[in-house]
């Protein structure tokens, strides 16, 4: 699905992203990532051992949700894509993408390096997106 161009902008302006995935008994793990957006592709890392990625090798149904709140309701913000998750282990696309997390959040590379084979990249392709307030 493709995103808007709204969407893409707020998406690539917010410093984290809130992630949901579910384990093969249905129970939710929702935990908050940096990511990088790149067409319409959304990506992250995380530990290979993670439980996002025991959930996402279970069941690669994947939420994400970008959010500004604010007490005038009539300000608030956000995005919520539903999409299918694909891990990226290795090779030129996991390096691409590493050195777009790298750029984005320079603090990356030296407290908590992207290491091929160590580390993971999600990419999520969205398949459903709803938007408020852009």
């Amino acid at each position: 699905m493709k995103l808007k161009k709204i969407e893409k902008d707020f998406i690539s302006l917010q410093p984290v992203i809130r992630v949901a995935t579910v384990d093969k008994n249905g129970n939710p793990h929702n935990v908050p990532v940096c990511h990088v957006i790149e067409g319409d592709r959304i990506y992250f890392a995380t530990g290979m051992r993670s439980k996002k990625i025991k959930n996402l090798t279970e069941n690669g149904n994947v939420a994400l949700v970008y959010d500004e709140y604010s007490e005038i309701w009539s300000h608030l913000k956000g995005v919520f894509i539903q999409g299918e998750a694909k891990v990226i282990s290795k090779g030129s696309e996991f390096r691409k993408v590493r050195k777009l997390l790298y750029k984005k959040f320079t603090r990356y590379e030296k407290e908590a390096p992207i290491e091929e084979e160590k580390t993971v990249i999600i990419e999520v392709t969205p398949l459903r997106v709803v938007s408020w307030g852009l």
